[in-house]
């Protein structure tokens, strides 16, 4: 779901520097040393440029934004075998920012490793997995983001641009009090439940900007017959995605960097986790005894939240693992499946937990460099089967907020869950050492 602030690190070099930040709070250290770091470049002081960059790390380890900049930075300062090491790093994870085709990592195309590492990026590229089209529409400018499946197979999308909802190719609802349409989930009673907020790329969002909620539609007759809006606050507000446990709805804020919980009973929305206490949480699901609630932060990590006393844990990584820049976020057994769209290339991962559920064991790609990808977001587990939107077009908003001609209808995938499938990190992790 969209953090439309930071959802995609962008491309390489300084625009990389300009990209990689956060809307409300990102973490202190990593703020100042990210103002170092851009400082140092515009003086081209390239030695206080790799300090900062590795002030930068230490304040956020192993976050692929971090670790490039620093690649930039030893490249700027002569420092190249050592800029080649931290590519070949992120390679090890799966990706890449690039650097093959900018200027300024010219000094390491004489390197000895250079030619591996360019095999290795072009392996990255290469298409893994395979998925089936479960839904496609016409209308090039709808926008999806999040989508539902219900017992019977029927699909249900929801569009950014128009605040429409559709159930297969039909349209369920037309906008009524709502906004543009986030994450979504059907409850056991018929109701079809999605986020909302009031962005600036909806059409004729007007006046209404800044506000976001939670809003519950009838799926027999597309009228909306719930709504909560969540309190305004003197900073950006976005409820992106959300999970249901009995009366209770679990929603993450992108924008104001906290996760709600919201009673329907009595209409009351209490944070979880305070805004500002993350970076920009994304998606999010329930372990298997509803005990707790992991959260995707799409430039934290995963964390999990115990729902008994609000404890927050960082969940602890293999190396050449990341578990950045996820959007939607779900499980499957013993595992997490995500939707990585905030690293390149894009990719649907499914993460092994720990028998505590602490850790991440181990991580396969399900799927990417899939021919419909443009910028896949949200999904949905049913069975053995996984759903996703593959091609949102967020990226394709320009400065304005308009989009081109020529896009394609929203695509919904659907994808095999097994536990042999995929391509298996640690082999890589092999490869790339």
């Amino acid at each position: 779901m969209a953090n439309i602030h930071t959802r995609s690190p962008g491309l390489v070099g300084l625009a990389a520097l300009a990209l990689l930040t956060a809307p409300l709070a990102v973490a202190d250290d990593y703020r100042a040393a990210r103002a170092e770091l851009v400082a140092a470049y515009q003086a081209n002081d390239y030695d206080a440029m790799v300090v900062a960059a590795r002030k930068a790390l230490d304040a956020r380890p192993g976050y692929p934004g971090a670790l490039f900049n620093l690649a930039l930075a030893q490249v700027l300062n002569d420092e190249a075998a050592a800029s080649l090491r931290v590519l070949e790093t992120l390679a090890g994870m799966g990706v890449d920012f690039g650097a093959g085709e900018m200027d300024e990592f010219a000094a390491l195309r004489a390197l000895p490793g250079w030619a591996a590492y360019t095999s290795r990026v072009k392996a990255l590229y290469a298409p893994v997995g395979q998925a089936s089209v479960a839904l496609q529409l016409d209308d090039s400018h709808f926008v999806p983001e999040g989508i539902a499946v219900d017992d019977d197979g029927n699909i249900y999308v929801g569009s950014i641009r128009k605040g429409e909802l559709r159930r297969n190719a039909d349209v369920l609802s037309r906008r009524q009090e709502h906004w543009s349409v986030f994450g979504m989930r059907l409850d056991d009673v018929g109701g079809l439940w999605f986020a909302s907020a009031a962005v600036a790329q909806m059409s004729d969002v007007g006046e209404d900007e800044g506000k976001t909620g939670l809003f519950r539609l009838d799926t027999e007759t597309g009228e909306v017959v719930h709504s909560a809006l969540l309190p305004e606050r003197d900073h950006e507000q976005l409820l992106g995605d959300l999970v249901i446990h009995d009366n209770v709805i679990f929603s993450t804020d992108s924008l104001g960097a906290a996760v709600y919980r919201y009673d329907i009973g009595s209409d009351e929305f209490t944070a979880i986790v305070e805004p500002g206490d993350m970076g920009s949480p994304q998606g999010l699901v329930l372990d298997e005894g509803k005990e707790h609630l992991y959260v995707a932060d799409y430039i934290g990590g995963l964390h999990r939240i115990s729902l008994d006393d609000g404890t927050r844990v960082r969940i602890a990584l293999p190396e050449f693992v990341t578990d950045y820049g996820i959007d939607g976020l779900y499980r499957h057994e013993h595992e997490l499946i995500a939707i990585q769209n905030g690293i390149r290339p894009h990719r649907v991962t499914a993460f092994r937990l720990s028998d505590d559920g602490l850790s991440i064991v181990s991580a396969r790609t399900l799927l990417s460099n899939h021919v419909a990808f443009d910028e896949p977001t949200l999904g949905v587990v049913r069975g053995d089967d996984f759903y996703l939107v593959a091609n949102s077009h967020w990226n394709r908003f320009d400065a304005e907020n308009r989009l081109p001609e020529g896009l394609s209808g929203p695509i919904i995938l659907k994808l095999r869950l097994s536990s042999h499938s995929g391509v298996d990190r640690q082999y890589q992790n092999e490869y790339s050492d």
